[in-house]
């Protein structure tokens, strides 16, 4: 006797035993959702972002993860909810970095406030894209290729290391020094200014790119060298696609939020950088020594929470010198 049609699963590609495709179909719909109410609601009419606006998005993101985080907790089990999470708060780290470059490419292109927003959700956008990719394709290659894990732990190690090191921050975010932006003006026209927010625009009856399309490739390409640093300390920690690719997705949308709070006050989370790169060394070796010696996700976990801990309390505590307007 038949039984019953087996409705299809994503566990070969996604790294999740059994996980059924509404689980993914459900995940990517509530997104997509919240991303239309965003935009189609209370970005409606373009503005600037202010504080208080930013740190109630914030806070919406953090509550929505902490809230999916739970469900994990309860339907998948405490193992894979505190991989979440730690998850979650190192991404969540490593958008740091992805603010203080949102800055100097806002700064360099002199792109209004009031466009900035509409920039970083497309952009932010391109970048669940990128991190769906790289992640499900990570999952996939470590489930063949067991020993590419230790170069990821050695990539982490030297990643962290070099993260430790005292220098001068420096980033080229010139456009004629960027190979996306070159190829588009080969074969697409630019034209000079974007006075009214768009990407696209007309001109002598041409359909022409603007200097804020620009801006956008430069953004999507600076993500792009950040999703590779970020692809071995999620697959570090988890090796449960649904769990990577969620708690990855979950902290680049709260990204946009995250940059209008902490533009003008970067000096306060002066020893975060500091604190990451311990965090980074440690999963590095953990990944390295797991054969040896098995340190529990509970445990990464309170190394990651109370290193960032510290990192904050001392960076409250001796604070940079303030940014130069």
């Amino acid at each position: 006797m038949l039984g019953r049609p087996m409705l299809p699963s994503f566990a070969i590609v996604a790294g999740s035993p059994a996980l059924p495709w509404w689980a993914w179909a459900g995940f990517f719909a509530f997104i997509a959702v919240m991303l239309a109410v965003d935009l189609g609601v209370f970005q409606r009419q373009a503005h600037e972002v202010k504080m208080r606006e930013a740190l109630v998005w914030c806070a919406v993101w953090f509550s929505l993860a902490l809230a999916f985080n739970g469900l994990v907790y309860r339907w998948r089990g405490a193992e894979l909810g505190n991989q979440f999470l730690a998850a979650y708060l190192v991404e969540l780290c490593l958008s740091v970095d992805n603010v203080f470059i949102f800055i100097v490419i806002f700064a360099f292109f002199k792109v209004a406030p009031r466009w900035q927003h509409r920039v970083l959700f497309w952009g932010i956008l391109g970048a669940v894209l990128m991190r769906g990719v790289f992640i499900l394709a990570g999952v996939s290659v470590i489930q063949r290729f067991h020993w590419v894990l230790y170069l990821f732990g050695a990539f982490l190690v030297y990643t962290g290391v070099k993260m430790a090191l005292p220098r001068k921050e420096t980033v080229d975010v010139d456009p004629d020094h960027n190979a996306a932006v070159r190829l588009f003006r080969r074969f697409f026209p630019v034209a000079a200014g974007d006075p009214d927010g768009h990407f696209f625009t007309r001109a002598g009856g041409r359909l022409m790119a603007t200097s804020l399309f620009i801006v956008l490739i430069v953004v999507e390409t600076t993500d792009l060298v950040f999703a590779l640093d970020s692809l071995p300390a999620v697959l570090a920690i988890s090796k449960d696609g649904f769990v990577a690719l969620t708690s990855n997705i979950f902290a680049i949308l709260g990204l946009r939020s995250l940059y209008f709070a902490l533009n003008g006050v970067m000096q306060l989370f002066r020893f975060l950088k500091l604190g990451l790169a311990v965090i980074l060394a440690f999963i590095g070796v953990k990944m390295l020594i797991e054969p040896w010696v098995e340190i529990t996700t509970a445990t990464s976990l309170g190394v990651i929470g109370g290193v960032l801990a510290l990192a904050v309390l001392a960076s409250t505590m001796r604070p940079g010198p303030p940014a130069e307007k």
